[in-house]
């Protein structure tokens, strides 16, 4: 059996508290095109597949896709100038962070938000520990396909069989199995524990230092 030196992270709902500027940024695009704008906590449920998805969700029923292809654009903009007005680290992370990197940890961050949004949030909060921050981009299928978890590793000089995954959803727990990778999942993002375990999750993370003990185990 391989050790395991390889931590693949999830970045909304996992590393980043990022729920109240994607809120912001997608109730600006509703404004912009005259539809309701929702809550924060409906919002939790939509994001995780990428930001088309949440905005089919958030739409109301019956607009085109023509149109929610107008609106991609728009929210793009918007979040890529506001992407840092309230995101935060969960408390707990730059320290996990630090201390699997003072144990020879190679990290990952992979995410169905859009590359250049990953990439510089990446670098504005983790860059000292994680290497490789991949996002949503043509011509590499977004999770839950395994494709950016696989590009990853390749870029890390890891394996599958020597690395675990972390993540906050359904779409995270999909993802590791798809990738052929055990997960972890965090309790503090944006699903409850009840839900992850109807999705198939058996590893929990209650604090951040929870993810360092599991793994210390492997």
């Amino acid at each position: 059996m391989n050790k395991v030196n390889t931590v693949i992270f999830d970045m909304d709902g996992t590393v980043l508290n990022t729920l109240e500027d994607l809120t912001a940024s997608v109730n600006y695009v509703m404004e912009q095109y005259g539809m309701p704008k929702r809550r924060e906590a409906e919002y939790r449920r939509f994001f995780g597949s990428g930001i088309r998805y949440a905005l089919q969700c958030a739409v109301p029923d019956g607009t085109p896709e023509e149109l929610i292809d107008q609106m991609l654009p728009v929210f793009k903009a918007h979040y890529g100038e506001h992407c840092l007005d309230k995101t935060r680290p969960y408390e707990g992370i730059p320290e996990l962070m630090k201390r699997l990197k003072e144990h020879g940890y190679r990290m990952a961050i992979v995410s169905n938000k859009i590359d250049p949004a990953v990439k510089e949030l990446n670098e504005r909060f983790f860059s000292e520990y994680v290497d490789v921050a991949i996002g949503e981009r043509e011509g590499i299928k977004r999770k839950p396909a395994p494709d950016t978890v696989e590009q990853a590793l390749r870029e890390l000089g890891s394996t599958k069989e020597e690395a675990v995954y972390i993540g906050d959803s359904e779409v995270d727990l999909q993802t590791a199995k798809n990738a052929g990778m055990p997960c972890i999942a965090v309790l503090w993002g944006f699903r409850d524990r009840a839900f992850l375990m109807e999705n198939g999750a058996v590893y929990f993370a209650e604090k951040p230092e929870d993810i360092f003990e599991a793994l210390k185990k492997r």
